[in-house]
């Protein structure tokens, strides 16, 4: 049997071993989940309501565990991965609280005695998902999914399965029927055969550009729905009226937040030509007093990147930016030491045409970039394939909100990092995706949005 070996990225070390699935094994969890949603499908709202409420006081009370287990597992900080655990337990309180209305009947007035649009579910939802926010992203797909009826199955990162396993019995030992959530260890050979798997309806994928195409195509060839959260150059625009300490301080959090693994976190910075070298100077300072360390210290600011290959297809990323003309200010160097680390790295001179510009560097990696004005900002904010989130930074909110309506993203925050919120929608435009996640939004993607007419 293949086994799938999971390296902490900050020893190098192996902490565990799981046994892949192959594809029969698979399918026959595909069938579980298929008979779990037609039991669940006819619970009421409350009934769902109850056991998610059940699952958000588990999470907090397995909290500790669960957060050790992501931080070994991907080398989140262990202050961060407790937030990722709350933040989960956040959106399973909100959907409890909320999904009934967010589902209930609309009335539409025709020539009919009644007629309404009403939201149905639609059965086995696949989620392939990432290893950088383990818990989470899985969480925010899973738990709006099925408060709406439907059942789902996990293909989660093939180095976070300790986290799948983990998500996998937290549903089943609050209540939840068995096998209507489950994780499948699967070979990404297989991803295909399970999408065109009758049992499957849809599709929803948070990962890479090449893996959305993929994904994509294999859906729209069965006529399957997808949505899809994809990558980001996420650009931040830093205006001339902005408090320079605010803003570098939010900067250097939004670039190294996650060890800088996060597809919305501030990858850009779009500085206005009169601030630039101010801006330079003090960002600067703080990533480089920024802690690379240990995740589990409670004192580290930012800790290893999910994998060694990761880490040194990131430096040559860097050292692509580099030799195109772009300035080394910060970084920019493998640690010698164990461990897939990377230094805070700051680039500066960056312009369009450069690897640091037009890619995503999924790193602890800034590309500062020095633009003649507030439109010219904008145009090279907008100069991307990407269109995830975006932000503006300044002491003036109704130039920044005038600024962000401009900024071609899903999302577009003033004054805060872009960040997901279950009563807002988030996703993403052009390569950065399509559907959208939470909110009323959100849970109406994996239903049937279905008319009735009586006379």
């Amino acid at each position: 049997m293949k086994k799938t070996i999971i390296i902490n990225p900050a020893t190098e070390e192996q902490v565990a071993e799981y046994t892949r699935l192959g594809i029969t094994e698979a399918n026959k969890k595909l069938e579980h989940a298929h008979d779990a949603f037609k039991i669940w499908k006819n619970t009421s709202f409350d009934e769902r309501s109850k056991l998610m409420h059940k699952l958000a006081d588990y999470i907090i009370e397995n909290k500790e565990k669960y957060a050790q287990l992501a931080t070994k597992e991907m080398g989140k900080t262990i202050v961060q991965a407790r937030q990722e655990l709350e933040k989960c337990a956040l959106i399973c309180n909100y959907y409890a609280d909320h999904a009934k209305d967010l589902l209930s009947n609309e009335i539409v007035k025709t020539e009919a005695q009644k007629s309404y649009v009403t939201f149905q579910p639609m059965g086995v939802v696949l989620a392939i998902m990432p290893w950088n926010f383990p818990f989470y992203q899985v969480i925010r797909f899973a738990v709006p999914a099925i408060m709406a009826g439907n059942a789902g199955i996990l293909k989660h990162a093939s180095n976070v399965q300790g986290c799948a396993l983990a998500l996998e019995d937290m549903f089943y030992n609050v209540g939840f029927p068995k096998g209507l959530f489950s994780n499948i260890n699967i070979s990404s050979d297989h991803v295909k055969a399970i999408i065109e798997n009758k049992n499957i309806v849809a599709v929803t994928l948070t990962g890479s550009e090449p893996a959305g195409r993929s994904v994509a195509s294999i859906a729209g060839q069965n006529l399957k729905k997808t949505v899809l959260e994809l990558g980001g150059s996420d650009a931040y625009i830093i205006l001339d009226d902005a408090d320079m300490e605010k803003a570098t301080d939010m900067s250097t959090h939004g670039r190294l937040q996650n060890n800088g693994q996060t597809c919305i976190a501030a990858k850009r910075f779009i500085v206005l030509d009169s601030i630039y070298d101010e801006f330079l100077e003090l960002f600067t300072k703080k990533m480089k007093a920024a802690i690379m360390g240990d995740p589990t210290d409670e004192s580290t600011y930012y800790g290893p990147l999910a994998r060694l290959d990761l880490r040194d297809d990131l430096h040559k990323q860097v050292e692509k930016t580099i030799s195109q003309g772009a300035k080394l200010i910060l970084g920019g160097t493998v640690p010698d030491r164990k461990g897939a680390y990377y230094p805070a790295t700051i680039l500066s001179n960056v312009k369009p045409g450069m690897e640091g510009f037009d890619n995503e560097l999924f790193g602890p990696v800034a590309s500062v970039i020095r633009a003649k004005d507030e439109n010219h900002a904008i145009e090279l904010a907008n100069n991307s394939s990407f269109g995830l989130g975006s932000g503006v930074i300044t002491g003036n909110v109704e130039r920044g909100e005038k600024i962000a309506l401009k900024l071609e993203a899903g999302n577009s925050f003033v004054n805060k990092l872009v960040a997901s919120d279950p009563r807002l929608p988030f996703g993403g435009i052009k390569n950065s995706g399509y559907g959208r996640e939470l909110s009323d939004y959100g849970i109406r993607e994996f239903v049937n949005t279905k008319s009735i007419w009586i006379n």
